[in-house]
């Protein structure tokens, strides 16, 4: 059996931003990987839940936390469709989370170096791999086309 390649994962959180997309919330969606096990998953839900901290990648570390019994979640991947805003960076830092990868970057509110850089700032105690643009043109898209239609 081939490997699953971080494409494949950017793929399934694809498919979230979708889901959060026909909620009417902002089509981001996010999963967290433990060698090839889906931990937790989210997509965004601020609105719906009336919650600022509703973003998809927190509620896929929550997921992921409960699953796992544990706040730290080393060893881990966390594959989302936006580049992280700074709360959601700061969250993945203290998490322990290993990986990160990205589909579109963010120049408004980024975290991991359009706005700022959480993961490279030398005073936190934990660093993550970061890699971004995988299928960032799809990931791009999907968001394109919600703000266009809300526009309209």
């Amino acid at each position: 059996m081939p490997p699953i390649l971080d494409t494949d994962h950017m793929r399934r959180a694809l498919g979230l931003a979708h889901a959060a997309a026909a909620r009417g919330e902002v089509p981001v969606g996010a999963i967290v990987i433990r060698g090839e096990e889906c931990l937790g998953e989210g997509s965004n839900s601020p609105i719906g839940d009336h919650d600022p901290t509703a973003h998809a990648e927190i509620i896929a570390l929550r997921r992921a936390a409960e699953r796992v019994n544990d706040y730290r979640l080393a060893g881990t991947t966390l594959y989302v469709t936006l580049e992280p805003c700074i709360m959601c960076a700061a969250a993945i830092v203290h998490a322990r989370v290993a990986r990160v990868v990205f589909g579109a970057w963010d120049p408004k509110a980024g975290g991991a170096g359009s706005v700022a850089d959480v993961f490279r700032t030398p005073q936190l105690n934990h660093r993550v791999d970061v890699f971004g643009g995988v299928l960032a043109e799809e990931c791009g898209q999907v968001l394109q086309r919600f703000f266009a239609e809300r526009r309209a």
